[in-house]
């Protein structure tokens, strides 16, 4: 059996332009990541353009593969070689 390490990726999307509004930012310690979400929705209470989610996930590909919607224009960013 494999033991696959769990991580966390806090993604804060922006329906308007239809793009990831920043890096993802990934957590290998799940209250930390719990902290950072809560943070993240406070910090933008209220914005109804930003889609703020929390996903588990052994790595980014994976999130890329199971959450396309978020990635679909992710070639503007800036970020969007560096997990490929």
């Amino acid at each position: 059996m494999t033991n696959v390490t769990l991580l966390h990726f806090l993604l804060i999307y922006d329906r308007r332009r239809g793009s990831l509004a920043e890096d993802p930012r990934e957590f290998s310690d799940a209250a930390a990541a719990a902290h950072a979400y809560e943070r993240a929705e406070w910090e933008h209470r209220g914005n109804r353009d930003l889609e703020i989610v929390l996903i588990g996930a052994d790595s980014l590909d994976t999130v890329r593969q199971t959450h396309r919607n978020y990635f679909a224009n992710d070639d503007a960013m800036p970020f969007a070689g560096a997990h490929r």
